[in-house]
Protein backbone atom coordinates (compact mmCIF):
# COMPACT_ATOMS: atom_id res chain seq x y z
CA UNK A 1 0.00 0.00 0.00
CA UNK A 2 0.89 3.27 -0.62
CA UNK A 3 1.70 6.03 2.26
CA UNK A 4 -1.41 8.35 2.48
CA UNK A 5 -0.72 11.71 0.87
CA UNK A 6 -1.82 13.42 3.69
CA UNK A 7 -0.67 12.74 7.00
CA UNK A 8 -0.55 14.44 10.86
CA UNK A 9 3.07 13.92 12.47
CA UNK A 10 2.77 14.74 16.27
CA UNK A 11 5.13 15.56 18.58
CA UNK A 12 5.73 14.01 21.54
CA UNK A 13 6.36 15.09 23.62
CA UNK A 14 3.90 18.00 23.69
CA UNK A 15 2.24 19.70 26.10
CA UNK A 16 2.12 20.55 30.13
CA UNK A 17 5.21 20.23 31.80
CA UNK A 18 5.57 19.03 35.39
CA UNK A 19 5.61 22.56 36.60
CA UNK A 20 2.30 23.75 34.86
CA UNK A 21 0.44 20.21 35.65
CA UNK A 22 1.63 21.12 39.26
CA UNK A 23 0.39 24.67 39.03
CA UNK A 24 -2.85 24.06 37.43
CA UNK A 25 -3.65 21.40 39.85
CA UNK A 26 -2.58 23.63 43.03
CA UNK A 27 -5.25 26.06 41.96
CA UNK A 28 -7.60 23.28 41.59
CA UNK A 29 -6.80 22.00 44.93
CA UNK A 30 -7.03 24.90 46.60
CA UNK A 31 -10.55 25.87 45.24
CA UNK A 32 -11.81 22.58 46.52
CA UNK A 33 -9.89 22.77 49.71
CA UNK A 34 -10.71 26.69 50.32
CA UNK A 35 -14.12 27.28 48.37
CA UNK A 36 -13.72 29.73 45.46
CA UNK A 37 -12.74 32.47 45.81
CA UNK A 38 -9.04 31.92 45.42
CA UNK A 39 -7.04 34.58 44.27
CA UNK A 40 -3.79 34.02 41.66
CA UNK A 41 -1.36 36.83 41.04
CA UNK A 42 -0.93 37.01 37.47
CA UNK A 43 -1.98 34.29 34.94
CA UNK A 44 -1.50 30.91 36.95
CA UNK A 45 0.23 29.39 33.55
CA UNK A 46 0.26 31.52 30.10
CA UNK A 47 -2.78 29.66 28.80
CA UNK A 48 -5.75 31.25 27.45
CA UNK A 49 -8.10 28.10 27.73
CA UNK A 50 -6.79 27.19 31.16
CA UNK A 51 -6.61 30.85 32.91
CA UNK A 52 -10.71 31.30 31.20
CA UNK A 53 -11.64 27.91 32.34
CA UNK A 54 -10.17 28.39 35.97
CA UNK A 55 -12.22 31.91 35.96
CA UNK A 56 -15.54 30.37 35.43
CA UNK A 57 -14.74 27.87 38.26
CA UNK A 58 -14.22 30.63 40.93
CA UNK A 59 -10.26 32.18 40.59
CA UNK A 60 -9.50 35.79 40.82
CA UNK A 61 -6.66 36.42 38.64
CA UNK A 62 -4.82 40.08 39.71
CA UNK A 63 -2.25 41.98 38.38
CA UNK A 64 -1.16 42.93 41.90
CA UNK A 65 -0.99 41.64 45.89
CA UNK A 66 -2.50 45.06 46.58
CA UNK A 67 -5.77 43.66 44.74
CA UNK A 68 -6.32 41.11 46.95
CA UNK A 69 -8.77 41.43 49.81
CA UNK A 70 -6.55 41.98 53.29
CA UNK A 71 -6.31 38.19 54.65
CA UNK A 72 -7.21 36.65 51.69
CA UNK A 73 -6.03 33.51 49.86
CA UNK A 74 -3.21 34.34 47.19
CA UNK A 75 -1.34 31.48 44.85
CA UNK A 76 1.32 32.67 43.51
CA UNK A 77 1.94 31.92 39.65
CA UNK A 78 4.39 29.09 38.22
CA UNK A 79 6.40 32.29 36.54
CA UNK A 80 7.91 32.98 39.95
CA UNK A 81 7.65 35.93 42.21
CA UNK A 82 10.43 38.55 43.53
CA UNK A 83 11.18 39.00 47.64
CA UNK A 84 9.17 42.32 47.29
CA UNK A 85 6.08 40.50 46.32
CA UNK A 86 6.07 38.06 49.10
CA UNK A 87 6.77 41.22 51.74
CA UNK A 88 3.85 42.87 50.20
CA UNK A 89 1.68 39.96 50.57
CA UNK A 90 2.90 40.02 54.07
CA UNK A 91 1.80 43.75 54.96
CA UNK A 92 -1.17 42.40 53.64
CA UNK A 93 -1.61 39.18 56.40
CA UNK A 94 -2.40 37.46 53.05
CA UNK A 95 -2.56 33.62 53.02
CA UNK A 96 -0.11 32.29 50.11
CA UNK A 97 0.72 29.44 48.21
CA UNK A 98 3.81 29.50 45.94
CA UNK A 99 3.36 27.61 42.71
CA UNK A 100 6.21 28.32 41.26
CA UNK A 101 7.62 26.17 39.09
CA UNK A 102 10.40 24.37 40.96
CA UNK A 103 13.06 24.78 38.19
CA UNK A 104 12.59 28.60 37.96
CA UNK A 105 13.32 28.63 42.25
CA UNK A 106 16.70 27.13 41.15
CA UNK A 107 17.11 30.13 38.94
CA UNK A 108 16.34 32.37 41.83
CA UNK A 109 18.67 30.40 44.23
CA UNK A 110 21.74 30.75 41.77
CA UNK A 111 20.78 34.20 41.61
CA UNK A 112 20.72 34.98 45.39
CA UNK A 113 24.09 32.51 45.11
CA UNK A 114 26.18 34.64 43.04
CA UNK A 115 24.59 38.06 44.26
CA UNK A 116 26.21 37.14 47.42
CA UNK A 117 29.58 35.95 45.62
CA UNK A 118 29.62 39.77 44.51
CA UNK A 119 28.96 38.52 40.56
CA UNK A 120 27.77 40.72 38.07
CA UNK A 121 25.11 38.30 36.55
CA UNK A 122 23.90 38.24 33.04
CA UNK A 123 20.47 37.56 32.86
CA UNK A 124 19.35 35.89 29.19
CA UNK A 125 16.03 36.42 28.93
CA UNK A 126 12.54 38.65 27.50
CA UNK A 127 11.87 42.07 28.83
CA UNK A 128 8.93 42.28 30.54
CA UNK A 129 8.11 38.73 30.91
CA UNK A 130 7.21 37.58 34.60
CA UNK A 131 9.76 34.67 35.29
CA UNK A 132 12.34 37.52 34.41
CA UNK A 133 11.15 40.25 36.59
CA UNK A 134 10.93 37.73 39.58
CA UNK A 135 14.11 36.01 38.97
CA UNK A 136 16.20 39.87 38.77
CA UNK A 137 13.97 40.85 41.48
CA UNK A 138 15.70 38.34 43.98
CA UNK A 139 18.92 40.74 43.17
CA UNK A 140 18.17 43.74 41.27
CA UNK A 141 21.62 45.39 41.99
CA UNK A 142 23.77 42.70 40.79
CA UNK A 143 21.71 41.84 37.61
CA UNK A 144 21.35 42.95 33.99
CA UNK A 145 18.71 41.84 31.41
CA UNK A 146 20.10 40.64 28.26
CA UNK A 147 17.22 40.28 25.27
CA UNK A 148 18.62 41.31 22.11
CA UNK A 149 21.88 41.79 20.39
CA UNK A 150 22.45 45.57 21.49
CA UNK A 151 21.59 45.02 24.86
CA UNK A 152 24.77 42.99 24.33
CA UNK A 153 26.77 45.94 23.69
CA UNK A 154 25.13 47.59 26.85
CA UNK A 155 27.04 45.31 29.87
CA UNK A 156 28.74 47.33 31.76
CA UNK A 157 30.60 44.84 34.55
CA UNK A 158 32.83 46.12 37.24
CA UNK A 159 35.34 42.62 37.60
CA UNK A 160 35.32 40.83 34.09
CA UNK A 161 36.46 37.79 35.64
CA UNK A 162 33.88 37.39 37.76
CA UNK A 163 30.84 37.54 35.67
CA UNK A 164 28.25 35.02 34.78
CA UNK A 165 25.25 34.19 32.87
CA UNK A 166 21.64 32.76 33.86
CA UNK A 167 18.80 32.21 31.68
CA UNK A 168 14.85 32.52 31.55
CA UNK A 169 13.71 28.66 31.63
CA UNK A 170 11.42 28.96 28.34
CA UNK A 171 13.84 30.21 25.41
CA UNK A 172 15.13 28.84 22.68
CA UNK A 173 17.92 26.90 23.58
CA UNK A 174 19.57 28.47 19.94
CA UNK A 175 18.83 31.87 20.49
CA UNK A 176 19.98 31.39 24.25
CA UNK A 177 23.44 30.16 22.67
CA UNK A 178 23.89 32.74 20.48
CA UNK A 179 23.76 35.32 23.20
CA UNK A 180 25.56 33.68 25.08
CA UNK A 181 28.55 33.62 22.20
CA UNK A 182 27.94 37.26 21.74
CA UNK A 183 28.46 38.03 25.44
CA UNK A 184 31.68 35.81 25.48
CA UNK A 185 33.33 37.52 22.61
CA UNK A 186 32.84 40.87 25.03
CA UNK A 187 33.72 38.56 28.39
CA UNK A 188 36.19 35.72 27.71
CA UNK A 189 36.31 34.58 31.37
CA UNK A 190 31.58 34.73 31.44
CA UNK A 191 30.97 31.82 33.51
CA UNK A 192 28.31 29.08 32.38
CA UNK A 193 25.64 28.34 34.95
CA UNK A 194 26.28 25.79 37.37
CA UNK A 195 23.54 23.18 35.78
CA UNK A 196 21.25 24.29 32.29
CA UNK A 197 19.04 26.54 33.16
CA UNK A 198 16.57 26.47 30.20
CA UNK A 199 13.84 23.42 31.46
CA UNK A 200 14.09 20.28 30.19
CA UNK A 201 10.41 20.24 28.99
CA UNK A 202 11.16 22.95 27.18
CA UNK A 203 14.42 21.41 25.39
CA UNK A 204 12.28 18.32 24.92
CA UNK A 205 9.26 20.73 22.86
CA UNK A 206 11.68 22.15 20.68
CA UNK A 207 14.22 18.98 19.62
CA UNK A 208 11.03 17.03 19.02
CA UNK A 209 9.94 19.76 16.92
CA UNK A 210 13.41 20.07 15.18
CA UNK A 211 12.52 16.13 14.46
CA UNK A 212 10.41 16.27 12.53
CA UNK A 213 9.76 20.13 11.02
CA UNK A 214 11.98 19.23 7.96
CA UNK A 215 9.37 16.92 6.89
CA UNK A 216 6.33 18.96 7.13
CA UNK A 217 4.76 21.80 5.03
CA UNK A 218 3.44 23.02 7.90
CA UNK A 219 4.09 23.58 11.42
CA UNK A 220 0.58 24.34 13.74
CA UNK A 221 1.96 25.13 17.31
CA UNK A 222 -1.35 25.45 19.91
CA UNK A 223 -0.41 28.09 22.76
CA UNK A 224 -1.41 31.54 23.56
CA UNK A 225 0.71 34.55 22.28
CA UNK A 226 1.98 35.84 25.55
CA UNK A 227 3.80 31.88 26.09
CA UNK A 228 7.12 32.12 25.41
CA UNK A 229 7.62 28.78 24.85
CA UNK A 230 4.98 28.56 22.38
CA UNK A 231 6.11 31.37 20.35
CA UNK A 232 9.47 29.50 20.26
CA UNK A 233 8.32 26.42 18.92
CA UNK A 234 7.00 28.44 15.88
CA UNK A 235 10.38 29.77 15.05
CA UNK A 236 12.49 26.53 16.03
CA UNK A 237 9.83 24.50 13.46
CA UNK A 238 10.98 27.47 10.89
CA UNK A 239 14.62 27.35 11.38
CA UNK A 240 14.95 23.51 10.96
CA UNK A 241 13.31 23.58 7.79
CA UNK A 242 9.37 23.76 8.20
CA UNK A 243 7.42 25.86 4.79
CA UNK A 244 5.70 27.58 7.26
CA UNK A 245 4.50 27.39 10.83
CA UNK A 246 1.83 29.28 13.01
CA UNK A 247 0.56 29.35 16.15
CA UNK A 248 -2.90 29.17 17.11
CA UNK A 249 -4.69 28.95 21.13
CA UNK A 250 -8.02 26.60 19.64
CA UNK A 251 -8.71 24.61 16.51
CA UNK A 252 -10.99 27.21 15.26
CA UNK A 253 -8.05 29.83 14.87
CA UNK A 254 -6.79 27.91 12.03
CA UNK A 255 -6.93 29.66 8.39
CA UNK A 256 -8.29 27.03 5.50
CA UNK A 257 -5.72 28.81 3.18
CA UNK A 258 -2.75 27.45 5.29
CA UNK A 259 -3.55 23.79 3.92
CA UNK A 260 -3.29 24.72 0.15
CA UNK A 261 -0.78 21.93 -1.25
CA UNK A 262 -0.02 20.90 2.28
CA UNK A 263 0.58 17.59 2.70
CA UNK A 264 2.10 16.86 5.94
CA UNK A 265 1.23 18.98 8.86
CA UNK A 266 3.07 18.81 12.28
CA UNK A 267 1.24 19.43 15.43
CA UNK A 268 2.99 20.30 18.82
CA UNK A 269 1.81 22.06 21.91
CA UNK A 270 3.47 24.73 24.63
CA UNK A 271 4.04 23.28 27.86
CA UNK A 272 1.02 25.46 29.07
CA UNK A 273 -0.79 23.86 26.94
CA UNK A 274 -3.39 20.51 28.18
CA UNK A 275 -3.66 18.05 25.19
CA UNK A 276 -7.18 18.31 24.74
CA UNK A 277 -6.73 21.52 22.75
CA UNK A 278 -4.46 19.58 20.72
CA UNK A 279 -6.86 16.30 20.40
CA UNK A 280 -9.70 19.26 19.19
CA UNK A 281 -6.92 20.61 16.13
CA UNK A 282 -6.48 16.32 15.22
CA UNK A 283 -10.16 15.94 14.62
CA UNK A 284 -9.84 19.34 13.18
CA UNK A 285 -7.87 17.95 10.50
CA UNK A 286 -9.17 15.02 10.03
CA UNK A 287 -12.29 16.26 8.78
CA UNK A 288 -10.27 18.14 6.36
CA UNK A 289 -8.82 14.62 4.75
CA UNK A 290 -5.46 14.63 7.45
CA UNK A 291 -6.99 12.01 9.35
CA UNK A 292 -3.44 9.58 9.31
CA UNK A 293 -1.70 10.11 12.38
CA UNK A 294 2.19 9.38 13.00
CA UNK A 295 3.87 10.37 16.30
CA UNK A 296 7.09 11.67 16.65
CA UNK A 297 8.55 10.79 19.41
CA UNK A 298 12.24 12.06 20.73
CA UNK A 299 11.89 11.50 25.17
CA UNK A 300 9.94 10.16 27.39
CA UNK A 301 8.78 12.33 30.10
CA UNK A 302 8.41 11.19 33.68
CA UNK A 303 9.26 13.70 36.26
CA UNK A 304 7.37 14.94 38.38
CA UNK A 305 7.11 17.77 41.47
CA UNK A 306 5.32 17.60 44.36
CA UNK A 307 2.36 20.05 45.50
CA UNK A 308 3.38 23.54 47.45
CA UNK A 309 4.00 22.99 51.31
CA UNK A 310 1.33 25.19 52.31
CA UNK A 311 -0.98 23.07 50.42
CA UNK A 312 0.18 19.77 51.08
CA UNK A 313 0.36 21.02 54.84
CA UNK A 314 -3.51 21.68 54.38
CA UNK A 315 -4.53 18.98 52.49
CA UNK A 316 -3.18 16.55 55.24
CA UNK A 317 -4.59 18.45 57.95
CA UNK A 318 -8.51 18.02 55.97
CA UNK A 319 -10.74 15.31 57.18
CA UNK A 320 -11.72 12.58 55.08
CA UNK A 321 -15.65 12.95 53.49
Amino acid sequence: MSAPTKRVLLAKPRGYCAGVDRAVITVEKALETYGAPVYVRKEIVHNKHVVETLRERGVIFVDETDEVPEGALVVFSAHGVSPAVHQQAAERNLRTIDATCPLVTKVHYEVKRFAKDDYDILLIGHEGHEEVEGTAGEAPESVQLVDTAEDVDKVAVRDPSKVIWLSQTTLSVDETMERVNQLKGRFPDLQDPPSDDICYATSNRQFAVKAMAPECDLVLVVGSTNSSNSKRLVEVALQAGARASYLVDFASEVDEAWLDGVDTVGVTSGASVPDTLVMDLLAWLDERGYGHVDEVTTANEKIVFALPKELRRDLKAKPAV
